[in-house]
């Protein structure tokens, strides 16, 4: 009689399941899903603009609950941002004529400082949801969503652009519709750069956490309960133990949040990775093992599994079917004569009305000064990226390509960058008081610790998405060091260095309306510069030169994007992709 064995699948054997991961998890959700219950129910109380608070309490009992409401905006602030990425980066990339207007657009977008944006949409909010305090945390959510979305954008896009050949033509014989195409090749295909551009950007919101929860527009105060607002009230009362109290809350809140969030998504983000070798040593996650040893994910997966199929039909019916092979010629040069003829139009009437604004309030003189100070901002940041550039490339790589120091070091930087420099001003500047220095020099320091950390991020992702047969290949050639940068690190690192030199260029300009004025107390310090510029004119709600600032501070970003980082994108894609 022969006996037929079941034997296990691969996935049993490497993921064995138990129940006290399941209890574990099961727990975790629900307390999470209470936490965000209890959170939200404070979030909608009556609210009068009038008598709104400018301040929120510096007792350090609240300090937890403040916590637990800025982490509620980064969170809300982050869906958002990845919403935002799929659509806006998928169109730039898959529509030839809206790339055109996007990638501008998207230039613009990033180079608008933070207090730009709040200028405008914090009355819109406030009158969207009137008497409920729903409307100022929508504009700071969004305001928090504006720190974020672009350079997940930027990298989203850059990863469709260069993407392989062979995928987008098995892709296209296979039919796939593009809702299916979006799902089983674009996104697993950028998930790597998207996870980690998301921490950086996540890193981001933080730094502009006390903007947007403190919000300063039109000569009126607002204070949000976050531990931002915390920071800006302990700052402007001088009570420098409060602000180091902030300081330990939020470090613990930053490790927490890599510990649970980011370093779980970055160690299963590696099975996406495509190479024909496999790295010695994967990055780990004490929680991911959790939740792969827990029966819960699995039951989720044959619950909602069956949704799918239904979905990509019903994808079909919105106009999602597969992409043209072929395009008639007539057909598409009609098209292009119209859509020139539309934006050009819409430019030229938005041109038009910018002019007679200003020609009637503050006068073209003022845009000469703003172009002089936008020159002094401008130096900052091409000091700050050469600096940094040296820096943080070598390091980078060395991070990227070690996984034992990968292990160690990651959470070390993460940690660095995730945490809101801003919340060290009010030390830097009782040293700049005490001292007598100047912010002029100073405010580059002050711009380096919000913009660096884009540089060295994107500098380990692209080092870790070396396909390991070629550093095996380049190891048993034993090329000689100067030959091994020059001719594998560097070429396989630089997509990802210009999306992070890009994005670091434009976190700079729009970290300097907080790092060109500076207070303490009754102390304030300001650097000439376009950043302070802004920050003032908003401060007393002077629109005709808010919008000056905003504009001159775009002219300069979308000019050097399109002179400088422009070319090197279209090097990168066309040169130096995997």
């Amino acid at each position: 009689m022969t006996v037929l064995r079941a034997y296990p699948s691969r996935d049993a054997l490497d993921r064995p399941r138990n129940r006290a991961a399941d209890v574990v998890v099961f727990v975790g959700a629900a307390v999470l899903i209470w936490a965000v219950v209890q959170i939200s129910t404070s979030v909608a109380v009556p609210f009068d603009e009038t008598t709104a608070a400018a301040t929120v309490s510096t007792d350090a009992r609240e300090l937890p609950y403040y916590a637990a409401r800025s982490l509620l905006r980064m969170f809300a602030a982050l869906a958002l941002s990845i919403a935002f990425t799929f659509v806006y980066a998928t169109a730039a990339a898959r529509l030839r004529r809206t790339r055109a207007v996007l990638l501008p657009a998207l230039d613009i977008l990033q180079s608008v400082p933070i207090l730009g944006f709040l200028s405008i949409t914090v009355s819109g909010f406030i009158a969207l949801f009137p008497g409920s305090e729903l409307g100022l945390e929508a504009a700071a959510i969004f305001a928090i969503f504006t720190s974020q979305a672009w350079n997940m954008t930027f990298a989203f896009y850059h990863s469709l652009a260069s993407q392989p050949r062979d995928l987008d033509e098995a892709s296209r014989d296979l039919r796939l519709s593009r809702w299916q195409r979006f799902w089983r090749v674009d996104v697993p295909s950028g998930m790597i750069p998207l996870v980690w551009n998301g921490m950086m950007s996540f890193g981001g919101g933080w730094f502009f956490l006390v903007a947007a929860e403190a919000i300063s527009v039109n000569n009126r105060q607002y204070a949000l309960p976050g531990i931002g607002s915390y920071v800006a009230t302990a700052t402007a009362d001088s009570q420098l133990e409060k602000v180091f109290i902030a300081i330990g809350v939020m470090i613990v809140m930053v490790v927490g949040v890599n510990f649970l969030f980011w370093r779980p998504l970055a160690a299963w983000a590696e099975r996406f990775r495509v190479e024909d070798s496999e790295a010695a040593e994967a990055p780990r996650s004490i929680v991911l093992d959790l939740l792969r040893r827990s029966h819960i994910p699995g039951l989720l997966g044959r619950v909602f599994g069956p949704l799918v199929a239904p979905m990509d039909r019903a994808m079909r019916v919105f106009g999602l079917a597969e992409y043209p092979l072929h395009t008639s010629v007539s057909r598409r040069r009609a098209g292009d004569v119209v859509f020139t003829t539309v934006v050009v139009a819409a430019i030229a009437y938005g041109g038009y009305r910018v002019v007679d604004y200003i020609e009637s309030t503050a006068g073209f003189g003022e845009v000469g000064h703003a172009f002089g100070l936008g020159l002094l901002t401008l130096s900052r940041v091409i000091v700050l990226l050469v600096i940094a550039t040296v820096v943080w490339v070598p390091i980078g790589v060395w991070i990227g390509l070690n996984p034992k120091v990968s292990r160690i070091a990651q959470p070390i930087v993460q940690v660095l960058a995730s945490f809101p420099a801003n919340f060290l001003f009010p030390l830097f500047t009782a040293v700049l008081v005490w001292s007598g220095a100047s912010l002029n020099w100073a405010g580059t320091i002050l711009m380096a610790l919000g913009a660096q950390w884009y540089i060295l991020f994107n500098v380990i992702a692209g080092a870790s998405a070396v396909p390991n047969d070629l550093r095996e290949a380049a190891a048993n050639l034993r090329l000689p060091r100067a030959l091994w940068w020059r001719k594998l690190i560097l070429p396989a690192i630089f997509p990802s260095y210009v999306t992070g030199g890009i994005t670091a260029a434009g976190g700079a300009w729009n970290a300097s309306i907080v790092a060109e004025v500076v207070q303490y107390g009754s102390t304030t310090l300001v650097a000439a510069g376009l950043g302070s510029y802004i920050r003032q004119a908003t401060d007393v709600g002077d629109s005709p030169r808010i919008l000056i600032g905003v504009l001159v501070m775009s002219i300069y970003v979308v000019g050097i994007n399109r002179l400088f980082w422009r070319r090197l994108y279209a090097l990168a894609e066309r040169r130096y992709s995997l």
